[in-house]
């Protein structure tokens, strides 16, 4: 009995000294880009200028972090501003409508070494879908600031249609101007906000 109660206190005393660490993106040194096949031969890349993320964790390997991140979706820059226009349109993101992609992570499920799976729920064009995405931590430093940062590599694919995003048109060999699968990569530098 007396051993049951020192056990508890003990997990009771490592709780509370727990400490949750938020980490905040440094924008400058951080993208969300994505690719995507055009007329079946190549590739269109673009990304997203304006976004934010917000990381907690207490484990110093991340394995227990969550993330919540924000879009902008009419910060979309593909380098063509005709293309941009029609992209943020009905036919595509409805920015009017829909301003905001957002994606709240369920869970950051340690594979190996430095290598996560990010599963969570992603909104975009006002419907929601779990995804499941590939992390690799690069690494925590001090930087020459003093301060600490983090640096990780997201990457996954989704499917537009599952999103509404279903605009296109049919080649004459039978394929599709556009394609379905969208591959997303994102560079992600975190700081550690200092309490």
């Amino acid at each position: 009995m007396i051993r049951s109660i020192i056990v508890l206190m003990m997990f009771i005393s490592l709780a509370a000294n727990a400490q949750t660490q938020e980490w905040k993106l440094d924008p400058s040194h951080s993208s969300i880009n994505f690719t995507i096949d055009h007329l079946v031969i190549s590739e269109i890349t673009g990304k997203f200028d304006t976004f934010t993320m917000d990381v907690k964790t207490e484990k110093v390997d991340f394995s227990d972090a969550t993330w919540t991140v924000q879009i902008e979706a009419g910060s979309i820059n593909t380098d063509n501003a005709k293309r941009d226009e029609h992209l943020k349109g009905s036919d595509f993101f409805n920015v009017t409508k829909n301003p905001t992609i957002k994606f709240v992570s369920t869970k950051f499920e340690k594979q190996k070494s430095g290598q996560f799976k990010l599963y969570g729920d992603l909104t975009m064009n006002g419907v929601t879908k779990p995804i499941v995405l590939d992390a690799k931590l690069n690494g925590v430093i001090k930087d020459p600031w003093g301060g600490t940062r983090a640096g990780l590599k997201i990457s996954g694919k989704l499917d537009r249609y599952e999103y509404g995003l279903k605009y296109n048109s049919a080649l004459d060999n039978g394929g599709l101007a556009i394609g379905q699968e969208v591959r997303l990569i994102g560079n992600v530098e975190l700081t550690k906000v200092e309490k």
